[in-house]
């Protein structure tokens, strides 16, 4: 009897902010294969039994470790597991959860979606910003930054956003400033970055637009990037996970 593969979301990093049915799959799984930032606090829920497997992307080896994955989750889902494919954030936002399902579904497993509090919503309210505020912000834009860079990107649409949220874009930084003050966002509007927002490291780093164009901001990875004037609206206290 074939087994199935449920992808479940893990959250920004707090294990609590993984939902219910996310912490049900973890605690009836046989195999759990999953990304590298995932607080390990949430594999503890997993029954003694269970192959756990650290499958985290390595630069430059992003698609031979992919190929293993697929690899490895079907060998095991044939022989009858239940296997949880457990991914940071929402698999299914730059998290290539789709382009998995398709692979199993091709191999003829069956698969469970469970999707999780991705950082790009997550990262906002500890830094005690809203991507949306009446009067300020309608609507907000989330991109990434790894490919932000590449050619054809409309970058006059994103600086436009009332609120751009940019995932992975550290490396990037400060091409992406220069871009987006090019194509007429302002200067001087204020930006935040999270840095490993909801885990016991997170730290908030704000700054502006010209800031980060200049190269005058230190941040690390993992980081989530806000830019907008809903930062003038920036609630001062200090978060707690």
């Amino acid at each position: 009897m074939t087994g199935v593969v449920t992808l479940v979301g893990a959250g920004p990093g707090d294990p609590d902010l993984i939902t219910v049915k996310g912490r049900r799959a973890i605690e009836t799984a046989d195999v759990i294969l999953h990304d590298r930032l995932i607080d390990k606090r949430a594999l503890g829920w997993a029954p003694p039994r269970a192959e756990i497997i650290d499958v985290g992307k390595r630069f430059g080896l992003e698609e031979e470790i992919q190929t293993s994955i697929m690899s490895i989750a079907i060998d095991r889902a044939r022989r009858g597991f239940h296997v949880v494919r457990l991914k940071g954030g929402d698999p299914f936002v730059f998290g290539r959860g789709i382009e998995e399902w398709q692979t199993f579904v091709a191999a003829g497993i069956d698969v469970v979606a469970v999707p999780g509090v991705s950082s790009a919503l997550a990262a906002g309210p500890i830094a005690g910003v809203g991507l949306t505020l009446r009067g300020i912000a309608r609507s907000f834009t989330v991109v990434t930054g790894h490919t932000i860079t590449d050619v054809g990107i409309a970058w006059d649409r994103y600086a436009a956003a009332d609120t751009l949220v940019v995932l992975m874009g550290v490396a990037n930084r400060q091409r992406i400033a220069r871009r987006l003050i090019d194509c007429g966002r302002p200067a001087s509007e204020p930006v935040v970055f999270v840095e490993n927002a909801t885990s016991e490291t997170e730290f908030v780093v704000a700054a502006t637009l010209a800031d980060v164009a200049a190269g005058e901001v230190q941040v690390e990875s993992p980081a989530v990037w806000i830019i907008g004037p809903v930062i003038h609206s920036r609630v001062a206290f200090e978060a707690q996970c």
